[in-house]
Parts: C-alpha cells; structure tokens; sequence
C-alpha cells in the first residue's frame, strides 16, 4: 500500500493545484519511483490510498498497467491518517502482512524483500515491521531504539542519540489496527509504540539513500540529486 492521502500543507503552494505524490522529482512523480521499484521487486498488486485531489492521481496512474502493476484505489472524503487509511483498505489488502510506503518519501530499500519479512513476523509473532534511518536534521530526536532487531519504544530520553527514525516503510499484520473502526481518523504511531512496548515490534537500520520530502528545499535537493548534475530544475 502507498500512503498518498496527504494533504502536503508545508509544500503549499505547489500542492494547491498538485497532490503532493505528484510532485516531480528526477523528471518523473514521486509516487512513480515507488510503482517503478515495486514492480521491479516483483511485486503485483498495489493499494493506494488519496483524499486530497485524489482523481489526479487515479488519472495519472490508471490501473497500474504501464508497470506491470494492478493497482485498487482507496478514496477517502477526507484524509483518514495514517492508521485511519489503513483501516479504510484492509479489505483491499487481504488477510496476509503487507508492505506499507509513504507517498511522501523516496527511498532505496529492496522492496524484494517484503514477502520474507512476512514469514519471518508470523514466525516470531509480530505485529509490525519498520524500516528505520539515521535522525535526519529535521528531526534530531528520532523515534525508537532498535534492540536485537526489536522496536524499543522511544527509547531513553537521556540518550537521544541512540534513536532512530522511522523511514515511513514496513510490514504490517491486520492484528495491529485491531479496535480501529473503518472511516475513522487514526494515527500509526501509537500502536507502533504499544507493538514495541509488547515486544512485537520489530525492524532494522537501513543505511541507503532515504529522503522525507516535506520540505520545498528537501524537495529541489532530491530533484538534482536524482538528476545528478547538481542542479535543480524543479
């Protein structure tokens, strides 16, 4: 599932007139960096969800075809948050684990490896998955420790540099948004840190390229270095 319900206010006013998975970076959408890695990965079937002129981004991607891909769509009125969104989707998504990536950042990671991590969280009775990064500058405090492959909560206050943040990417079971009625507004964080304070979070550092494109600078600095002249052009 891509989480591409958001509203982008920092990115305003380019996402006035633009869903903000829409954006260009590197020639092409942010959101089509993903379809491409994701299909390259050979993964087939992808939910995304949208709210905030949600039919530009059914009319720019279609069915998912163009990229191998069968995309579903999952409109929301109003953008459902992150938890909220999933929820909104499970039928979509079906009874197994899933792989969850934000609309908004542009990462990496080996999307190849979701399925194992799949077997790998029922094996040891796991709810969720993160992938997590180096504290970026935009956000020094970080969000967990990560212990044996284990979500640790947020970690010791005393100790900040021992937290990372979350990447915006995992794997979820269906059992981690048990009690959240569809249609209702719902944040991940909180039962990312109740499935880590249980024991049944967990997750690994990833150390590749990973950008939160929350900013219009962080987005110009993405577009020249997917560019890869140095320079700009968005």
């Amino acid at each position: 599932m891509i989480l591409a319900a958001g509203r982008g206010e920092r990115m305003r006013p380019l996402t006035d007139t633009c869903p903000k998975p829409l954006l260009q970076v590197g020639g092409k959408a942010l959101i089509v960096w993903h379809l491409e890695a994701l299909a390259r990965s050979g993964l087939r079937e992808v939910v995304i969800n949208h709210a905030h002129l949600g039919a530009q981004i059914e009319a720019q991607l279609g069915d998912g075809s163009r990229w191998g891909l069968r995309i579903s769509y999952s409109p929301e009125a109003e953008a459902l948050e992150t938890a909220g969104g999933i929820v909104q989707a499970l039928d979509l998504l079906g009874p197994d684990p899933f792989l969850v990536v934000n609309g908004d950042v542009y990462c990496d990671f080996d999307f190849s490896r979701a399925p194992a991590i799949a077997s790998e969280m029922i094996a040891a009775d796991l709810l969720a998955w993160c992938l997590l990064v180096a504290n970026p500058e935009h956000h020094r405090q970080g969000d967990f420790e990560l212990r044996n492959a284990r979500l640790a909560g947020s970690g010791d206050p005393a100790r900040p540099a021992a937290r990372l943040t979350f990447s915006g990417i995992g794997v979820y079971r269906r059992e981690l948004f048990t009690g959240i009625a569809a249609g209702a507004r719902a944040a991940l964080a909180p039962l990312l840190y109740s499935a880590a304070a249980s024991g049944r979070a967990g997750g690994e550092l990833h150390k590749g390229h990973w950008t939160d494109v929350g900013t219009h600078e962080r987005l110009r600095e993405l577009d020249a270095q997917l560019r890869g002249n140095g320079e700009s052009t968005t």
